[in-house]
């Protein structure tokens, strides 16, 4: 396979709106097989060697089906000996010479080079450190959502992606949906006309937040390393059941709230078909009470995008708040969800809403598996499959063998990913935005330069766009 892609050596700031809708394009399947290039195509008959990073939670199917699509397990790593010695385990008859480490620094530097690959599939705190790691390394990267915790992350995952001509995917699985693509395509076809307006809610947090931090300390159990866990983090005291092993997510210093968690998934297939690239403003217009260490329990946060590729303005509005607390999330206006509250007789606790100016599209899948459309002039939505008006739609987007089969595939044979991270990172960094914006406060409109990653008119944003990393944990 010949390199006929220029590689750049440009910085990570630079990078043009223009860049990015072309490359947008890409990802939403366009053309399928000129972007990006993988430099080192290992072979449909290549056994690939991976080290999986975090093998708990998610990483406990994120390695199975690594294991699935024909990996060959060399090491495995989590900070906790239990969830470790469990997978390990679970793998011993396949793969009884697989190392296991707490420490994924210690890993890579030990068996790099005997690997080809990695997943990461740690707390969203040590995502991008430890992918990048291994990507400086050379290997090739599948990395849980969000695939950062930072935008200055966010830019330079898709960067070394692109400076090693590496494959790539992000574990927003429901990327491989046909649901999601047949959206993009309906959309991108002009069935609802022209797009005007973007609402999305989720049901998170499911998790504490909106707290304060706990007092004092409590011994740390001996299966766990927490110098480890905090990794790039500021050390903080060990308290029981505040942190590790799920309840991390609501904090400043480890999760992205609900934004991080869910956004990937119910943003994706809106952020591909309206072609969003990056807002020039956002602003969080309304929250509960804030916490200094945080994320609140409800919040609404507009993005404004300019004129793209002949289509208009657009507001997008991210609305979070799980409806089983006490206290009611924050949701759309009644006029905008009218329609779906008809034919459900009540909002359900996630989706999707584009409005048209000749209709409204709405998924309430997470993944974005199942889409409805409600014409202009009637009063309820009917399945994407049934719709007259979609059935005539073309079908421009190839359809997935599978999520993670597709990195395997790049892998192989250099067939980008439909989630790589030249698509991946842009969208993790677009939702990253609406943390920077609830870290500067209720009220403040952030004018954006997507491309320098900086506000204009509120500088003081810049500490929340760049973590302060802890010594010893740069990537």
């Amino acid at each position: 396979m010949k390199n006929n892609t220029l590689v750049t050596t440009a910085k990570p700031h630079s990078f043009t709106r223009r860049q990015f809708l072309s490359r947008t394009a890409l990802a939403a399947g366009v053309v399928t097989c000129a972007f990006p290039y993988v430099g080192r195509v290992l072979g449909a008959n290549d056994r690939i060697n991976v080290a999986c990073i975090g093998v708990g939670g998610k990483g406990d199917s994120d390695s199975s089906d690594a294991v699935h699509c024909g990996a060959n397990l060399i090491a495995m790593c989590d900070v906790d000996t239990n969830t470790l010695d469990k997978k390990t385990k679970q793998f011993a008859e396949k793969f009884p010479q697989v190392k296991k480490y707490q420490d994924y620094r210690k890993m890579l530097d030990e068996v790099g080079k005997d690997i080809d690959a990695v997943t990461v599939s740690t707390p969203d705190h040590n995502h991008g450190t430890a992918a990048l790691r291994a990507m400086k390394m050379g290997k090739h990267c599948f990395c849980q959502k969000p695939l950062v915790q930072t935008v200055y992350e966010a830019r330079q995952m898709r960067q070394i992606a692109k400076e090693k001509n590496l494959a790539t995917q992000m574990g927003n699985q429901g990327s491989a949906e046909t649901g999601l693509r047949r959206a993009v395509e309906v959309i991108q076809s002009g069935v609802i006309g022209t797009p005007q307006q973007l609402h999305v809610w989720t049901n998170r947090p499911v998790w504490p937040q909106g707290l304060n931090r706990p007092e004092g300390s409590d011994p740390v159990p001996p299966n766990l390393d927490w110098d480890c866990w905090l990794g790039p983090a500021a050390e903080r005291p060990f308290k029981k059941g505040v942190y590790h092993t799920f309840n991390w997510r609501g904090w400043y210093d480890f999760g992205t709230g609900a934004l991080g968690d869910m956004a990937c998934h119910t943003v994706n297939m809106p952020f591909r078909a309206l072609k969003l690239g990056f807002p020039e403003v956002v602003e969080l217009e309304l929250c509960s009470r804030p916490y200094s260490e945080t994320f609140p329990k409800t919040s609404r946060i507009r993005f404004e995008f300019p004129e793209r590729e002949g289509l208009p303005p657009l507001k997008f509005w991210w609305y979070d708040g799980n409806p089983g607390d006490a206290l009611k999330p924050l949701r759309p206006d009644a006029e905008v969800i009218r329609e779906i509250i008809s034919t459900y007789d009540k909002l359900p606790s996630a989706g999707a809403l584009i409005v048209g100016d000749k209709g409204k599209l709405f998924s309430p899948d997470d993944y974005g598996a199942r889409f409805f459309v409600c014409m202009k002039g009637k009063n309820e939505y009917v399945a994407g499959d049934q719709e007259e008006a979609c059935k005539a739609v073309p079908q421009t987007i190839p359809r997935s063998p599978g999520h993670m089969q597709e990195w395997f595939r790049m892998m192989k044979e250099g067939t980008p990913s439909f989630s790589n991270f030249d698509i991946a990172a842009y969208l993790t960094e677009i939702i990253l935005l609406g943390c920077v914006a609830l870290r500067v406060g209720e009220g403040r409109r952030m004018e954006w330069d997507g491309p320098n990653m900086t506000s204009p008119n509120i500088p003081e944003a810049a500490q929340f766009v760049k973590r302060n990393t802890r010594a010893g944990w740069t990537a």
